[in-house]
């Protein structure tokens, strides 16, 4: 695999499983140091362990992208260890499905927090960085879900306003050269998909066959389709692509 990112330092958060994992895993393949925090941490030392196993530089840490002190020190420890932060992928995510009449205030206030908030902090920590170097990549997880999807009001706002956020910073940003962009991903394979399946009471079998059925591509999304995309914007190449949303969804509108 080519070695695209030599030199770079990628920092993500939610990097223990799923999408995150994957992305993680892409950098490194590559030729990063990559970063990682994560609230589970038997995910999150499973995850580093197959990393260094595989011979590459990581750093792993349990840390909460709602809590500002925790995002900014870690940052600063991955500038000091690494000497830099050229990329910062926003992908910690949390979902309280639920429909408007049933969701509570923490239902709420939780999937703003995480993905909102979470945001806003850890690229307010990286540009400080990114802006002294004059480079930057930062690369947002929003959703298909921003367009509307029952059961989620708090989650689809949530990856709305990721993608406002996202056009926002790519004006203030460009001119240090620091790129923004978002990833919307349709229906990816993961442990929060599994979570859906659950609340609808089907298995995740089923609700695989069910989406595959109105996706054109006629296949379900995997993490990895997630982290090709990532890619793509962190590249130092992609470097007149400032304030966009990638769907990567297997069809216009999945």
């Amino acid at each position: 695999m080519s070695q695209r990112f030599a030199g770079r330092v990628a920092f993500v958060t939610g990097g223990s499983r799923g999408i995150g994992k994957a992305i993680v895993t892409r950098f490194a393949e590559e030729g990063a140091k990559v970063a990682f925090i994560d609230l589970n941490a038997e995910a999150l030392e499973a995850t580093a362990a197959e990393l260094r196993e595989k011979g590459y530089d990581v750093y792993a840490k349990v840390a909460s992208v709602t809590d500002r002190e925790q995002v900014e020190a870690t940052i600063q420890e991955v500038v000091e260890r690494f000497g830099s932060l050229d990329i910062l992928v926003n992908n910690a995510g949390v979902i309280r499905d639920n429909l408007l009449f049933k969701m509570t205030d923490d239902d709420w206030q939780t999937v703003m927090d995480v993905h909102l908030k979470g945001a806003f902090y850890c690229a307010r920590a990286a540009q400080k960085y990114m802006v002294e170097r004059g480079y930057g990549r930062i690369i947002n997880i929003s959703s298909t879900s921003a367009l509307g999807n029952r059961g989620q009001a708090n989650y689809s706002a949530a990856k709305a306003g990721i993608q406002g956020f996202t056009k926002t910073l790519a004006i203030e940003l460009g001119k240090f050269g620091i790129t923004t962009n978002a990833v919307a991903p349709g229906f990816i394979e993961t442990d929060m998909t599994k979570a859906t399946a659950e609340r609808l009471g089907i298995s995740f079998e089923q609700l695989i066959q069910a989406s595959v059925a109105n996706i054109p591509v006629g296949r379900s999304g995997r993490p990895e389709d997630i982290a090709h995309a990532v890619a793509f914007f962190a590249d130092e190449r992609s470097s007149f692509v400032n304030g966009q949303v990638l769907y990567v969804a297997g069809g216009p509108k999945c």
